[in-house]
């Protein structure tokens, strides 16, 4: 059993409810520098265990792994110090913002053999996980293309002062699920293009970014693959759509795994047309607050970790593949602010990467 401690305990909420539930976990000790969020989490958990000081995670022996949910743009420094101080990690997505400090983490995982993984948990979601088993299985043939999507209305995202700050992109809070997606079927993305633009509702809101954006990729052998996404504008009813989707084409079928609408279907290379649903798996998904946490994911992909940790194996997506969806994700955001398209490797090369 492996003894896990939770820095951040906003979006780390998930993960205290996943680690509790999990018989591969011991959950140690939780942090968050706001004393009353540790209050109220450990009301709600009934675990007492609480700390408003990293340094108390990183210095105790019975902590194996460090789960991190802090913004972005710590998650580099904390992930470093757990490192080095003999911590496994398990790291929220985006892995980083900043890829200056990327060479200096891998090289840090080599020295000290403890594993990164990158908790990208949509690809965890039961019908992301159906699509992938039927993809392996052959069930759809060649893959030809893909498409992934993000179509949200997150207008009441506009409420939290720091959405509206320059800073903040949907392109990196949004945009990186369906590109993970993208990454996990096609992951030798050489160039990518994309127009972007802010709406009317999202200058009406003070957004400073564009909240909706299109792009085509192109993999090393040839193949394309495209992602959308838009943030401020109402959905399709979940009757006939999802909020997000993975869309994979192959030559011999074809299948779509709906987010968060537990939702699957595929047409098999036998021709069989097939929609299956999850509805008695509600309660391991979502268990607060409708469907706006993710602990059945977390849940999933912690045990995943825990199973690759104790076969030796390497746990997907690992730091490598981190970093490469970070520098894809600023290779778009390039192509955004100058109109062309963008390299992947020029990029990485800026980087040494």
């Amino acid at each position: 059993m492996l003894r896990v401690g939770i820095l951040g305990l906003g979006e780390g909420r998930s993960t205290m409810s996943a680690a509790l539930s999990s018989p591969n976990y011991e959950l140690v000790n939780v942090c968050d520098q706001k004393l009353e969020l540790c209050q109220q989490r450990a009301k709600e958990f009934d675990f007492q265990n609480y700390t408003t000081n990293y340094q108390d995670l990183l210095d105790d022996p019975a902590i194996d792994v460090i789960a991190i949910y802090t913004p972005d743009k710590f998650h580099a420094e904390h992930t470093k110090q757990a490192l080095l101080h003999g911590k496994h990690v398990v790291c929220t997505k985006p892995f980083i913002d900043d890829l200056s400090k990327a060479k200096e983490l891998i090289d840090l995982t080599e020295q000290t053999g403890k594993k990164v993984f990158v908790g990208q948990s949509s690809r965890f979601f039961e019908p992301m996980k159906k699509q992938r088993a039927d993809f392996e299985a052959g069930l759809i043939g060649e893959l030809i293309t893909i498409e992934g999507y993000y179509h949200a209305d997150h207008r009441w995202f506009l409420a939290k002062g720091w959405s509206l700050e320059n800073t903040f992109k949907w392109l990196y809070g949004g945009l990186s699920h369906p590109v993970d997606f993208i990454r996990w079927y096609l992951p030798d993305i050489e160039e990518v293009m994309g127009y972007g633009m802010l709406s009317a509702n999202g200058r009406k809101g003070g957004l400073k970014n564009d909240d909706t954006m299109h792009f085509i990729f192109k993999a090393t052998d040839g193949r394309i693959a495209r992602v959308s996404g838009a943030y401020t504008g109402p959905v399709q009813p979940v009757v006939r759509d999802s909020e997000m989707s993975c869309i994979l084409r192959g030559t011999e079928g074809c299948s779509q795994a709906d987010y968060m609408d537990l939702r699957y279907a595929i047409t098999t290379h036998t021709g069989d047309e097939i929609v299956q649903t999850w509805e008695h798996k509600l309660k391991h998904y979502f268990r607060f607050e409708g469907k706006s946490h993710h602990a059945g994911e977390y849940q999933n992909y912690l045990d995943y970790f825990a199973t690759c940790l104790e076969s030796g194996q390497t746990a997907y997506p690992d730091i490598r593949e981190g970093i490469g969806t970070v520098a894809l994700l600023q290779a778009m955001d390039k192509s955004l602010q100058t109109g062309l398209p963008v390299k992947l490797r020029e990029v990485l090369g800026e980087y040494g990467l």
